[in-house]
């Protein structure tokens, strides 16, 4: 076997365009080449693609290709660990520890916040390629009895993972009370592993959303608009809050979490946003009010959220986040249409993209 592969690859030149491109890629010991198969299109691709991001972001980044959700089949292997034939989820954050082993790593951080990472459509190419090279650390084994659609939602499932995971312990209690603001993908994701992986049931769980058919599919949590919810005067208190909006629904989410938290309440921010967000610090600190910042995920949460795709009525809440037809890829002007249209409407269900290489 030759320890080199080529890759099609379509990549983003700048806002709009994508060309293209055949690369050489060179396969280390301990990494695979995956022929991605399935794809899910994230709202940072949509700001890289419509140039949302500030220019000097783009300029750093670009050219790339885009997407990190995704899984693929194995076609050449130098690990133990996989075979030729495998299906697997690739883990996008590639840790500083595998790429740059030189660099010194703080004990204890986990690796998704390691110096000198990399990730995937941000400024390393990902899964808009026939094939990609990928650290063993960074791929997870699929199941038989997961099908392809539902193991394409690993990698946004796994961010939920890594968030509700700063408040794994309190929400063992039986009493703890739990509010997530956003009716979005991000939203869904997280309440739904809030229900079927750790047990939060209606009685103790409220969803805080702007459009009352997206939270309409929250069936298995209350729900509550926040255009006519009363925050000031709420009468119920939330021991753990989750921020799933991001942009300029940041700030009214975030206040609204702390004018309902309960002393000693956790908040945990998983939106992004481009501005700066001014935020109520006095009942922060008269609350005593713990936040937690939470970005991307790795391996040890994709394989969780592996493990409870195996369970069918977690499958099935997932199953409403997908499309009713899936993007069929062969070319980089499919790709480019595919991703005008989701600019255009990203729509709440997930644009699933299957490659045919």
């Amino acid at each position: 076997m030759e320890n080199t592969v080529n890759s099609r690859v379509f990549s983003l030149v700048e806002p709009g365009v994508i060309k293209e491109v055949h690369k050489t890629r060179d396969i280390p010991e301990g990494w695979v080449a995956v022929e991605p198969t399935y794809a899910s299109i994230c709202h940072a691709d949509l700001r890289y693609f419509a140039g949302l991001r500030r220019p000097e972001a783009l300029a750093k980044k670009l050219p790339m290709a885009l997407l990190h959700e995704g899984i693929g089949v194995v076609k050449e292997t130098r690990s133990d660990k996989f075979n030729v034939g495998d299906r697997v989820v690739v883990v996008p954050n590639i840790p500083g520890q595998i790429l740059h082993p030189e660099i010194h790593q703080k004990p204890g951080v986990p690796v998704n916040y390691s110096k000198g990472n990399a990730f995937l459509g941000s400024g390393y190419d990902g899964m808009a390629q026939s094939r990609l090279v990928h650290p063993e650390e960074c791929l997870v084994l699929i199941p038989t009895e997961i099908p392809n659609e539902i193991a394409v939602l690993a990698e946004l499932s796994s961010v939920s993972h890594h968030a509700i995971s700063h408040v794994e312990e309190k929400l063992q209690k039986s009493d703890t009370r739990v509010a997530l603001f956003g009716d979005g993908p991000v939203g869904y994701f997280t309440a739904a592993m809030l229900k079927y992986l750790y047990g939060i049931n209606a009685d103790r769980f409220v969803v805080f959303g702007a459009a009352d058919d997206k939270l309409a599919h929250f069936d298995f949590a209350r729900t509550e608009n926040v255009l006519t919810y009363d925050f000031k005067n709420s009468k119920e208190k939330f021991d753990v809050l989750i921020e799933c909006t991001g942009g300029k629904f940041s700030e009214s989410a975030l206040n609204q979490a702390i004018d309902i938290s309960d002393s000693l309440a956790d908040i945990i921010f998983m939106g992004v946003t481009e501005e700066l967000v001014p935020i109520n610090t006095r009942d922060i600190l008269e609350k005593g009010i713990t936040a937690h910042g939470s970005s991307r995920s790795s391996t040890i949460d994709f394989e969780a959220v592996i493990k409870g795709m195996t369970n069918p009525d977690y499958c099935k809440a997932l199953s409403k986040i997908l499309p009713e037809q899936l993007s069929e890829i062969s070319t980089g002007e499919d790709f480019r249409q595919v991703m005008e249209k989701f600019v255009e409407n990203p729509g709440w269900n997930k644009t699933v993209m299957h490659f045919k290489w």
